[in-house]
């Protein structure tokens, strides 16, 4: 499997363009489900997990055309029927977000048998709150052997879902459900995330009648059927989390673009606060270091618009340079410190003790081989590189093409001593 080989030490210059968001994305994908009309898709990514989930739909009956188009990158879905409600497991266990063609499925057809996702490196992740929220709706869901088995033979009912805690699977799940059923819909307790309010403006140019997303109170006035649009995918607001660390890690200046800095305010905040350099733009931001030491600063990950669980490893990667004791707190997803003794072989100081990480900086990093255990964690040890003394090799490198399209490329064009070693096969999950 392939590595990636980074020779810390060089500053960044230039500028880095964003690209669509892979977690928006792959939710409007599923959209495409709900009508028998193409739904056209633009700033889309090019990442490993649009593509399961794009074979994973034309298994289900779409067509599913990737071009470049005027703008750039797009994908065209067309369902004009459904062909197989099965969502298999060897298709659902390669990405998790894929089981969110349930409530699509059974909104236009009545019936779906998908596969349970399964465990997580970092945490269980239950769908519990997924399968509550479509009981709510009027479906009945039997679990067998792995596979959830849902009917709503009938059409499903606009209900009023409470969720317990915020969830951003769940409100995006209920959410492409009840679009389809009849009467109004009030999800409570929903998750404000930007992309949360993507889905819904797309929906929304599909005929549906969302109000409310970007708020913890969405309502939703179901429709008979929707049509088909054109859409454009919001930026990767964790894309450009990580590029800005990393710029903040090397060192020099380089101008993120085609994105909003309003989506990580709370990561910039804290960026300023350890002393980088933050210049905010209308499409994007300035990140800025000088030679000086950055601060230790205290984070603590929550739900948006407080601080990112998926921004949190590269932070932590930030603070093992930084002066003085880093606490960083996870608070949203068990087990999400792994890449930590990674960046200990790093020479990075870190202690873990159970949702909490104290990271004591050092003077400099050392390169050594490493290994990544998920898609931030992985990103995570490509910032410390950049930084480290000598070389660093990261193995496991398929994590990244998860969710960060052109990676190498983006970096070395503002300077990073970074490059790809190609290896033979496919990774083993």
């Amino acid at each position: 499997m392939d590595r990636i080989a980074i020779v810390g030490g060089a500053r960044l210059e230039g500028e880095i363009p964003i690209s669509g968001a892979k977690n928006s994305a792959i939710k409007l994908m599923a959209a495409s489900l709900l009508t028998d009309e193409p739904l056209r898709l633009t700033n889309m990514p090019r990442l490993a997990d649009t593509r399961f989930l794009g074979r994973l739909l034309e298994r289900l009956g779409a067509q599913v055309e990737e071009r470049d188009g005027a703008d750039g990158a797009e994908t065209v879905l067309h369902t004009r029927e459904i062909v197989s409600g099965i969502a298999p497991y060897e298709l659902v266990r390669q990405m998790r977000a894929s089981f969110n063609v349930l409530g699509p499925l059974i909104a236009r057809t009545g019936q779906a048998k998908v596969s349970l996702p399964g465990g997580c490196t970092i945490g269980a992740r239950p769908v519990d709150l997924h399968l509550e929220a479509l009981r709510s709706l009027g479906a009945t869901i039997d679990l067998h052997e792995g596979y959830v088995y849902a009917q709503a033979p009938r059409g499903l009912i606009g209900a009023e879902i409470v969720f317990p805690f915020v969830s951003v699977g769940a409100t995006e799940h209920a959410m492409l459900a009840a679009v389809l059923a009849r009467g109004e819909t009030v999800l409570t307790n929903a998750a404000c995330e930007p992309e949360l309010v993507d889905l819904a403006d797309c929906l929304n140019k599909m005929g549906a009648k969302v109000s409310g997303a970007g708020t913890s109170r969405i309502r939703i006035e179901g429709v008979a059927r929707l049509t088909g649009a054109t859409h454009s995918v919001i930026p990767d607001r964790i894309e450009t989390g990580t590029f800005a660390l990393a710029a903040a890690m090397a060192g020099g200046e380089v101008r993120l673009t085609r994105t909003r800095s309003d989506f990580i305010d709370t990561l910039l905040d804290k960026m300023e606060e350890a002393g980088v350099g933050v210049t905010r733009h209308e499409d994007g931001a300035t990140i800025k270091r000088g030679g000086g030491r950055l601060q230790a600063v205290e984070i603590e990950t929550d739900p948006y618009p407080g601080f990112a669980t998926d921004l949190q490893a590269q932070f932590m990667a930030l603070m093992t340079v930084a002066d003085g004791e880093s606490v960083i707190r996870e608070t949203i997803f068990e087990n999400r410190f792994m890449h930590a003794p990674e960046l200990a072989r790093l020479g990075a100081d870190i202690s873990v003790s159970g949702g909490e990480a104290r990271v004591r900086g050092v003077a400099m990093l050392e390169g050594a081989p490493v290994m990544a255990t998920d898609l931030r964690a992985s990103v995570s040890l490509v910032i410390a590189a950049l930084a480290a003394s000598g070389e660093t090799m990261v193995n496991r490198v398929y994590h990244l093409d998860r969710g960060f399209e052109r990676l190498e490329e983006k970096l070395s064009a503002c300077g990073a001593q970074i490059r790809r070693i190609a290896g033979d096969g496919e990774p083993e999950d």
